[in-house]
């Protein structure tokens, strides 16, 4: 439990966790901003809620404030995230807490954006609100937001490795890869993930081979557009490629000084934004791509490539997690692809090791297995 944090009386869970409910709906319409869900309570009755979108400017808590109106004077919010205490794109949420006369903020975490991390609930202390912290809820208040806290203690996206795979791990057959390793029911979910990430990377090698558009089809509101990124050392990728006809000035490729200067300009064209970074090895950097998205304020990556890119993810320590789609399959052979190739390890005792594992049902007779990387205090593994 957070330190001062109280454990919730029976009759105020349900609020906090109408919030958090409410917060859930903001999920990828958001971004770089926290999801937030805010519920006002005033005799034992709902009398505001909101919850926060980008497109909708106006935060969860002045959007339940509005709501609830004159019923705000004395009531108590319950909120997901500490209420933000400066000017930016809007005023600060305090001062709407405050000037409504809310009673009591019940909250589960503090903000962790050092602009906030503390000084909304100073303020709103300062100002007389009471302040309990609902610790018993901070980790599924976490949950809401993982990319956002990730971003904000490290300074750089999220990275989820997605594969979909065989029981006994390959990605890909040595021949003939017509049809789907996993069902219907895992690619929706796919497009779950794809939904919450702000961009998504592949390596040329799988744009060859699959033609793939590598976009967001849940259908879902977005807060800007899902940014699909290509590893290209060589710029190979075709102008005519369903990635790059269907390009919005949402299509990243990252290459090297020895791409041609005319495939450039044919890709730039057609929308595509092309980017020079190399490795030490002279191939389009993971870890430069990384980067640029950390400058730019993407704070999610889903990488969705082949072996060799996979294995670069997982070395580099540059993925942070991993979601692999198992299908009740085996393809077995020593040719089949492996979901990670490369160098591999050596030695069993130098595997890459995860913690938090989580195993996720996936329809009928397929499981998806969740995890974290093991790295440092600093992100290094």
């Amino acid at each position: 439990m957070t330190p001062g944090a109280t454990t919730l009386q029976s009759n105020f869970v349900d609020y906090l966790q109408q919030a958090l409910d409410l917060a859930a709906r903001g999920v990828g319409r958001v971004s770089p901003n926290p999801a937030v869900g805010a519920v006002i309570v005033r005799d034992d009755a709902v009398v505001g809620r909101g919850f926060y979108t980008a497109r909708g400017v106006k935060h969860a808590e002045v959007l339940a404030i509005e709501e609830a109106g004159d019923k705000a004077r004395g009531a108590t919010m319950y909120v997901t995230l500490e209420p933000h205490s400066f000017q930016g794109r809007t005023p600060p949420c305090t001062g709407a807490i405050i000037a409504a006369g809310i009673k009591k903020v019940v909250s589960p975490m503090k903000d962790p954006n050092p602009q906030v991390s503390g000084r909304g609930f100073d303020q709103l202390r300062g100002a007389g609100v009471e302040i309990e912290i609902a610790g018993d809820y901070a980790a599924r208040a976490a949950a809401l937001n993982p990319a956002f806290l990730h971003f904000m203690r490290t300074g750089r996206p999220l990275v989820t490795l997605k594969a979909a795979v065989t029981l006994d791990g390959k990605i890909a057959a040595p021949e003939d890869n017509e049809g789907w390793i996993t069902s219907e029911t895992a690619r929706a979910h796919v497009q779950t993930l794809r939904h919450a990430n702000d961009a998504i990377l592949t390596g040329i090698g799988t744009v060859l081979a699959d033609d793939c558009m590598l976009n967001d089809r849940s259908g879902e509101e977005r807060a800007r557009p899902l940014l699909r990124i290509v590893l290209d050392s060589q710029l190979r990728i075709s102008p005519d490629s369903r990635m790059v006809s269907s390009c919005q000035n949402d299509v990243l490729v990252a290459t090297t000084s020895a791409a041609s200067g005319e495939k450039k300009r044919r890709l730039e064209e057609k929308g595509v934004r092309i980017e020079v970074m190399e490795d030490a090895a002279g191939r389009a950097s993971l870890q430069g791509v990384v980067e640029l998205l950390a400058r730019e304020k993407y704070l999610s990556l889903m990488i969705e490539a082949g072996s060799r890119v996979n294995w670069s993810a997982l070395e580099s320590g540059v993925a942070d997690k991993i979601f692999f789609y198992y299908a009740p399959k085996i393809l077995g052979g020593m040719q089949s692809l492996p979901v990670a190739g490369g160098l591999g390890r050596r030695r069993r005792a130098d595997a890459i090791r995860f913690h938090d594992v989580r195993v996720h049902p996936i329809g009928a007779n397929e499981f998806a297995v969740e995890a974290w990387l093991e790295k440092d205090v600093y992100g290094n593994r």
